[in-house]
């Protein structure tokens, strides 16, 4: 078995999600929300990732991973100035929208779907169960 970097990497983003999750588990409830909801989905995926390269050690080319990579890097962007222009609540189903519509070339009914799929969730658990606020967008504040 060799170690690659992907594995590596991946390995090491298991380990910080498991910690995060193990040290949230001690903190108040309140407290403990954010870590958990993103440290157990993150270490499920980087624990899944492991198990992939571990089956599969074959190494991307250089060039085709650092595509990929640009590529990760411009969704990333994208969804922060999404947030920046048009506030959490919108940024939200529009991107998974878009990803899906894009990047994923799903069809427009599934993306629609599980945009709306995500508004919903993102409106119940942030907005109605929290009473987050958040900040209107950069053309939000324009309008008002």
């Amino acid at each position: 078995m060799r170690l690659s970097g992907a594995l590596l990497f991946s390995a090491g983003l298991a380990l910080v999600a498991a910690y995060a999750v193990y040290s949230a588990l001690h903190w108040p409830p309140k407290a403990a929300l954010f870590p958990l909801t993103m440290g157990i989905p993150l270490l499920a995926l980087a624990l899944a990732q492991v198990v992939l390269d571990l089956r599969d050690p074959r190494a991307a080319t250089p060039l085709a991973a650092s595509r990929r990579a640009f590529g990760v890097f411009a969704w990333m962007a994208l969804f922060i100035a999404l947030v920046l222009l048009l506030g959490f609540p919108l940024a939200v189903p529009v991107f998974v929208f878009s990803y899906l519509a894009i990047a994923s070339r799903e069809g427009w009914v599934l993306s629609g779907a599980l945009a709306a799929a995500a508004w919903g969730a993102f409106h119940l658990l942030f907005q109605r169960l929290l009473h987050f606020p958040f900040e209107d967008g950069l053309i939000g504040s324009w309008f008002q």
